[in-house]
């Protein structure tokens, strides 16, 4: 559990997303496939909102210190709007998924990773990734909805949503790259607040499981964080592409076969 925290906190500093769209699939397999009680969706949901929570404040953190004496990427009014809007929604969808069975929550994972894909492959212009963050503009209310709509689903699945929302940013807000991951992980913070309400709200969180997988993610996103900054943009973007690309094909076969 720990190894598995690590893992999905680490790639949530690397890339700015909270973790969720690596630790599901990991959760839901990996203990069965070494022997262990495997964990029900609605389990993993629980333990990865969890882990979600603590891993992206880890990583905000870190992504804080590590921008002292320089110019930060944090663009606060957008990350005060979006994570407004996830974290009502976030809440909405914890609190709904106590309605749903195994089956529906794996089909809405599945469903929200084939977009994230989609909207990843699409390019977004050269031009904006040298805009600073006092230059960037965006719909507002686009940016509101996006969020809002984006936290219900991904709080049924115990996602941050940053798996979606960071495509949602580059391509139809316009934000630039940097700006984005950077933001990304205050927004979902903010999501996950609403997300851990919910879920304790519903129950059945199981705590030990959820404890270590947290301890995992309080050592991987700083490491995530200090590289992210040490990477080439298209590297990044392409790494988040293969990431979602790779669960969703896993997912789908499952839901299939």
């Amino acid at each position: 559990m720990i190894f598995i925290g690590f893992i999905g906190s680490f790639f949530s500093g690397l890339l700015g997303i909270g973790g969720a769209i690596i630790n599901f699939p990991l959760l839901l397999y990996v203990p069965e496939w070494l022997g262990f009680t495997g964990f029900t969706p609605k389990e993993v949901a629980s333990i990865s909102m969890l882990q979600v929570f603590f891993a992206s404040l880890s990583g905000m953190i870190s992504n804080r210190l590590n921008s002292k004496g320089g110019t930060s990427l944090v663009h606060k009014k957008l990350v005060l709007q979006m994570g407004l809007g996830t974290l009502v929604g976030s809440l909405i969808g914890s609190v709904s998924s106590l309605y749903l069975n195994s089956e529906a929550i794996n089909m809405i994972y599945g469903i929200l990773a084939v977009i994230a894909v989609f909207l990843m492959i699409i390019p977004t212009k050269a031009s904006s990734e040298n805009k600073q963050v006092s230059e960037v503009m965006y719909n507002v209310f686009l940016a509101v909805a996006s969020a809002f709509l984006v936290g219900i689903v991904s709080g049924i699945v115990g996602a941050g949503g940053a798996f979606i929302l960071i495509p949602i940013m580059l391509t139809l807000l316009k934000i630039p790259t940097r700006i984005t991951i950077a933001s990304s992980l205050a927004i979902v913070f903010l999501s996950a607040v609403g997300g851990v309400a919910g879920k304790i709200a519903a129950g059945g969180i199981p705590l030990w499981p959820a404890v270590f997988a947290v301890v995992g993610s309080l050592l991987g996103a700083p490491l995530g964080t200090y590289l992210s900054r040490r990477m080439n943009i298209k590297i990044l973007r392409y790494a988040l592409v293969v990431l979602i690309a790779v669960t969703a094909v896993k997912i789908w076969i499952d839901i299939l076969l």
